[in-house]
């Protein structure tokens, strides 16, 4: 029973934040963070820069990885004692925001942020809470259509300006084109 309990406790330290699932052959990168190695290979081999997916942390070069066996040899152990894959209801299903930066089975959204134009799940929106220079970017509901309601001219969110008011009003949720409203 004690066994079941910790599983449970520590299910979340043994879970990839890139496929959201249990490590498989887990690797640390030099900021301490751990990956499956076929997740972080495929995230480095999409992007051209290397950085760290959960702490953005940028390496000059790619870092060489090796297996963490030990962590390897501890997620196989507590596999064997019931630790499982994260709960599927979190899973993005058809017709929900999903996470852009899951790889593989993709999260549901739980906030998209209009600084970064994308959308996060609870796992990959935590460096908005912890970054300093991210605490201020602007969340919202998770939404697909970012870029619609974003003007790229001013740098920030679709706005309306109210002539009888004679003040701006933030409004997301009405799509107009950017300055269209202005008096």
């Amino acid at each position: 029973m004690a066994e079941a309990q910790l599983c449970g406790l520590v299910q979340d330290e043994f879970t990839c934040s890139l496929c959201m699932d249990i490590l498989t052959d887990p690797i640390t990168i030099p900021c301490g963070h751990s990956f499956c190695l076929q997740c972080l290979t495929d995230c480095w081999d999409e992007n051209q820069v290397c950085r760290c997916p959960q702490c953005r942390e940028n390496f000059t070069a790619r870092p060489e990885v090796h297996i963490n066996t030990v962590l390897n040899e501890v997620v196989k152990k507590l596999q064997k004692v019931g630790l499982r894959s994260p709960p599927f209801q979190n899973y993005a299903d058809p017709g929900d925001v999903e996470c852009d930066f899951c790889i593989g089975k993709k999260f549901r959204a739980v906030k998209s942020c209009f600084t970064c134009l994308a959308s996060y799940c609870q796992t990959h929106l935590q460096p908005h809470f912890e970054i300093a220079a991210w605490k201020d970017h602007k969340l919202t509901d998770p939404d697909e259509n970012l870029k619609e309601k974003f003007c790229a001219k001013h740098q920030k969110s679709l706005e309306i300006f109210c002539t009888t008011d004679e003040t701006y009003m933030s409004n997301i949720s009405v799509l107009t084109r950017c300055c269209s409203w202005l008096a």
